[in-house]
């Protein structure tokens, strides 16, 4: 999701009066350029929202696909898109994932999916990096940007190369028409507009 490049153990020579600096390259991360899909099973897409004003509900899907390109010299061409069965939610609690996945909420049943496709990378420095895009929740679209950072890569015991990252992002989830609430007698609501999206991933590369 994004480029995954580090900055080189060299010292860049200075950059010209004028001219714009760029990070130089990893050999060894260059190589990471291709294509790469999600590994769900090794994979948490999750959320964590305050309940009733003193307290965190931590909720994840389970279900979610999507593919990553990866260009380890130009982080600005990498790309990701990702496709989250929304009736795979789970906080712990049925009839609180009930409640989630009716009218008040996600309405699974008109709204089975959660999308995100990318329309721009960047790198912010070291393994850091945001990739922007477009969130859809409910056939309403809006952007959304996710700061990540690169958690290394390895070949597995089946020889599949693999990357992985960590990410997050925070909503109002009003903006994509999540809007039911309750009020409190103490003041206060049952449950915050601001939610915190969470990634954590590890992708598989393509032959």
């Amino acid at each position: 999701m994004g480029l995954f490049s580090r900055r080189s153990s060299q010292t860049a020579a200075p950059a010209q009066q004028g001219a714009v600096a760029t990070l130089p390259v990893d050999p060894a991360l260059a190589a990471l350029t291709g294509d790469y899909a999600i590994d769900a099973a090794h994979s948490s897409i999750g959320f964590t929202v305050r309940h009733a004003m003193v307290t965190n509900v931590r909720g994840s899907f389970a279900q979610h696909e999507g593919t990553l390109h990866l260009d380890g010299s130009d982080p600005s061409r990498s790309t990701a898109s990702i496709d989250v069965q929304i009736a795979s939610v789970s906080t712990g609690i049925a009839d609180r994932d009930a409640h989630l996945l009716g009218s008040d909420f996600f309405d699974a049943e008109l709204f089975p999916l959660m999308t995100f496709r990318s329309t721009s990378a960047e790198q912010l420095g070291g393994d850091k990096y945001r990739i922007t895009g477009d969130l859809t929740i409910k056939d309403v679209t809006r952007p959304l940007a996710i700061d990540l950072e690169f958690a290394g890569t390895a070949t597995d015991v089946y020889g599949s190369e693999r990357v992985g990252f960590e990410g997050s992002a925070e909503i109002l989830r009003s903006d994509w028409g999540l809007t039911w609430n309750a009020a409190l007698e103490a003041g206060g609501v049952m449950v915050s507009d601001k939610v915190k999206l969470t990634f954590d991933i590890s992708a598989v590369k393509q032959a």
